[in-house]
């Protein structure tokens, strides 16, 4: 029920806004940050028609609104006074808050331990969802092609006709083949009549079914053949099949008949392989795993039927056969919506890149002198492979925290959410300090501020177009984000530092100086200037510079110490989340992880293994590339390097931002810069004490404009905690525009 608006706000056991505010907080529970509240759009507090939710996806798969525990009455949703007269209370404390429904305690445990302020946020499902909970969509991805509809409308779609051109033609042609060899041993031509049923089946094997039939004990005998050559199947209703009469002039044992040994070496390996093949090929195109699942249960399961036992026959539109087992029945070869199929927890573009990391490795430890592939093929598959291992860190760090308490989820969240970038860096550092090339370390800072720019830029910026062609206007934490602003302007003044105070005191030496007016006293022109800090055997440097370094080393991951103990402790009313259960009516489930804490533990290590090998081929193979590519290094770092690691991080922050759930996109951007500042830093910092390296924390000038512009404008739009598709349009704009100017600029000194 509805507050009652006499009771009194100068309560002194209550909270300084007052009971009337605080519950109507208590009792308002809408999907992510409160965008659809009434009272800014002088609506009632909560739409008709509407129910309480979280998150999208974790009531009702395939974003069916299911509702949770109600919370609120209907007489409260009809009043359309109570934001005219509370506006202001409830909006300003409300909107702060952001509600997560979790389907059962393990959900609910990773969203407490992972959706923390400056964590990185792992968007994976760790348990099973019911059955009888998932849309009929998502249903349709996980059933068997077994299912007979009454009708299913035309077949002849743009999908199914593109498997005729694919798979249908060469399919059929081999069953054909396959056939006639199978008569020409006259003992399996039992099989080569089923290869001819098969042929024209696979050519077009929509809207047809092949059913497992009984074979009637009075059609084993040679002489009960003959008698019932002109009787009918009680199954069909029509005259028996020509394959049950050639059946009967062999022997009566199937096993052990010389037709199926014949069929096992001649005409089933040929057929396997090519089924093998297509589905393959099917199943890495995601959007035709249906032909994927017909072309494995062909291959398991009907070629090693008996042929008299298997029956192809096409459907009528309003035909539902009551008897025999259906072993397959496709209506469709393509289904747009596989994006979302899964494999034991793990999406299925996950599952088809891990063979792409076993080929990358082969290849770069195996070929290691480029007779197979060149360095540029090599480092492009090192750097496709680091996506699919960052998405089974991140499942996995997901996995061990939704069974865990805080502490140890805190520790792996810290320990391995930034694993991926540093195994890069550090493996990139360590070459160029062997190799003696400075263009490593300017590659890695080139890499550390794209990263840096591309999370303050382009990841809400995208996340605020997308999320903003669903919703008109979206509003986040704005609280939030200002903590995570002020941090970013102290990571930035502290990481850029050293920078500063460089060009102050350090003294320029150009390469190259002309006098263009032939005066010793005229002007000149000089090139490839900059800032000499090693002078006088490095007393600027070592005196000065690097005592800076080692200070503000320490004080940034001091202050993102402090940060965390803000918003987690003291105020963590200001990144306030709610985790709520929500059920479906009448249904109770125990949750079923996907991932036990070994199973999870054992892949997040051999995922961490595999990326720092991943991590020293793209090394290894990157030189080639930065001395014959003519673009910018300082463009490749900011790009390819940045942000392809980053790829899984965006494609999260999208789905947060559809959901209507902003403020956990805006969050992903703004730890990631804050970590990239605060701890990949000073660790590579700390790294190189103790294994001296080329990498000074001395940024070019172009990296420096570039990240305080990046940071102040971010700063400027998330000022009001609202935004729309056009202030994201602005942010992506000015990232590429940034990219242009990396693309125009020369090449950093010593590459």
């Amino acid at each position: 029920d509805v507050p009652k608006a006499t009771e009194s706000r100068g309560d002194s056991d209550g909270p300084r806004r007052g009971s009337l505010c605080d519950r109507h907080c208590a009792i308002i529970n809408v999907q992510g940050d409160f965008s659809d509240l009434g009272c800014h759009l002088h609506r009632p507090c909560v739409p008709p028609g509407r129910s309480a939710m979280g998150l999208a996806g974790h009531g009702a798969p395939g974003g069916s609104h299911t509702p949770c525990h109600p919370l609120i009455s209907p007489a409260a949703m009809s009043p359309p006074s109570c934001c005219q007269q509370h506006s202001e209370e409830v909006c300003e404390s409300c909107v702060v808050k952001t509600t997560l429904t979790a389907e059962n305690a393990v959900e609910a445990n990773k969203l407490s331990n992972n959706y923390k302020f400056g964590f990185k946020k792992w968007k994976s499902h760790v348990t099973a969802r019911p059955w009888e909970d998932r849309s009929e969509i998502v249903k349709e991805l996980y059933s068997d092609l077994n299912v007979i509809r009454g009708s299913g409308g035309s077949t002849v779609t743009c999908g199914n006709i593109l498997y005729l051109l694919l798979f249908g033609w060469w399919l059929s042609l081999l069953y054909v083949l396959v056939a006639a060899l199978m008569f020409l041993t006259i003992v399996g031509a039992p099989y080569g009549q089923l290869c001819w049923d098969l042929a024209g089946y696979f050519l077009w094997p929509f809207g047809k079914v092949i059913q497992k039939v009984e074979v009637p004990k009075s059609h084993r005998a040679l002489g009960a053949c003959e008698a019932g050559a002109g009787e009918s199947s009680a199954l069909l209703g029509g005259p028996v099949p020509h394959r049950w009469r050639l059946q009967c002039w062999l022997d009566a044992g199937y096993w052990q008949h010389a037709g199926t040994v014949v069929w096992l070496c001649l005409g089933y390996p040929a057929l396997a392989l090519a089924h093998g093949l297509a589905c393959v090929t099917a199943w890495l195109l995601i959007v035709l795993i249906p032909v994927a699942k017909l072309s494995a249960r062909a291959a398991t399961r009907v070629l090693l039927l008996p042929p008299e036992q298997v029956l192809v026959r096409r459907l009528r539109m309003t035909e539902v056969p009551l008897e025999g087992e259906v072993i397959l029945c496709c209506y469709r070869a393509v289904n747009p919506y596989y994006y979302k199929y899964a494999v034991d927890g793990i999406n299925v573009f996950a599952v088809n890149l891990l063979p792409l990391v076993l080929v990358t490795l082969v290849l770069g430890y195996v070929d290691s002198h480029n007779h197979l592939t060149s360095s540029s093929v090599k480092f492009t598959l090192a750097l496709l492979s680091i996506m699919p291992l960052s998405y089974y860190i991140g499942m996995a760090i997901a996995s061990i925290s939704a069974q865990s308490n805080f502490a140890v989820g805190a520790v792996v969240n810290a320990t391995f959410g930034s694993i991926t970038e540093l195994t890069f860096y550090i493996t990139a550092l360590i070459k160029g300090s062997r190799e003696g090339n400075r263009c490593y370390a300017e590659i890695v800072k080139s890499a550390l501020t794209g990263t840096l720019v591309g999370c303050v830029l382009l990841v809400p910026g995208l996340c605020m177009v997308i999320g903003g062609i669903r919703h008109q206007e979206q509003r986040f934490n704005s609280r939030s984000a200002g903590v995570g602003s002020a941090l970013l302007f102290l990571s930035v003044g502290g990481v850029f530092a050293p920078t500063l105070f460089s060009k102050v005191y350090g003294k320029l030496v150009c390469g190259e100086c002309h006098n263009v007016t032939q005066n010793p006293l005229g002007h000149y022109l000089c090139h490839n200037c900059h800032f000499d800090l090693m002078d006088n055997n490095g007393t600027l440097y070592y005196s000065h510079v690097q005592p800076l370094v080692y200070t503000v080393s320490l004080l940034l991951p001091a202050a993102y110490l402090i940060g965390l103990f803000f918003t987690l402790k003291t105020h963590s009313h200001i990144y306030d989340i709610h985790i709520s259960d929500c059920h479906m009516p009448g249904h109770h489930h125990s949750a079923v992880v996907h991932w036990s804490r070994w199973r999870a533990l054992v892949i997040l290590l051999l995922s961490t293994l595999c990326m720092s090998a991943c991590a020293d081929l793209a090394t290894e193979h990157i030189s080639p590339i930065l001395t014959n590519s003519t673009i910018s290094q300082y463009f490749i770092g900011v790009t390819v390097l940045a942000m392809v690691p980053e790829l899984p991080e965006i494609v999260n922050g999208i789905q947060f931002a559809l959901q209507n759930n902003l403020s956990l996109s805006i969050e992903i951007g703004n730890c990631i810069a804050v970590q990239v500042c605060m701890l990949q830093i000073p660790i590579l910092v700390l790294f190189t004490i103790f294994y001296p390296t080329n990498f000074t924390l001395v940024f070019s000038d172009l990296h420096v404009y570039a990240s305080m512009f990046s940071v102040v404008l971010m700063n400027y739009i998330f000022m009001d905690g609202k935004c729309d598709y056009f202030q994201g349009t602005v942010l992506v704009m000015v990232y590429f525009i940034l990219l242009a100017v990396y693309f125009f600029a020369p090449s950093p000194s010593g590459c």
